[in-house]
């Protein structure tokens, strides 16, 4: 298979990636429907300079990532889903790393974003309803401290 040029390059596909909670889970923890919060940024702090009156100087202060947020069809059987409801309702605080794999056409990990001390804030099904015939899903929303990227 030949190796395609920088012209005939096509960025990878966003729904092909799995979720692994290292020392925790089994073959069916790591399908989930979507991840997101995979994002950094800079609070700022501003910076008056005397004399100087048409603006205000930006400074870089520390970074923050948002909750990571997991869904997926719920599952009966998991070992994240006990990690997590001993967590709330015990308060056995446990972190994990959790690493998120962008997945290429044989199941190789182009990107890893390693998670490093999650703890679950949240999990949440969807409604019940006897009036519509879909799945269950679960959502777990994690805090964390950072990611690094490989």
């Amino acid at each position: 298979m030949e190796t395609p040029s920088a012209g005939g390059y096509y960025p990878p596909v966003g729904f092909h990636f799995k979720v692994e909670f290292v020392g925790l889970g089994n073959d069916n923890d790591v399908r989930f429907q979507s991840v997101s919060g995979l994002s950094v940024e800079y609070d700022t702090e501003t910076f008056k300079e005397g004399g100087e009156n048409r603006f205000e100087h930006k400074l870089p202060v520390r970074t923050k990532y948002p909750d990571l947020s997991l869904k997926r069809g719920m599952l009966t059987d998991s070992e994240v889903i006990r990690w997590v409801l001993d967590a709330l309702q015990n308060r056995s605080f446990d972190p994990r790393d959790v690493d998120v794999s962008l997945l290429n056409e044989e199941h190789e990990a182009l990107r890893t974003w390693h998670v490093h001390r999650a703890w679950p804030k949240k999990w949440s099904v969807t409604d019940l309803n006897a009036q519509e015939n879909s799945l269950v899903v679960e959502s777990l929303e994690l805090s964390y401290s950072h990611f690094t990227l490989d």
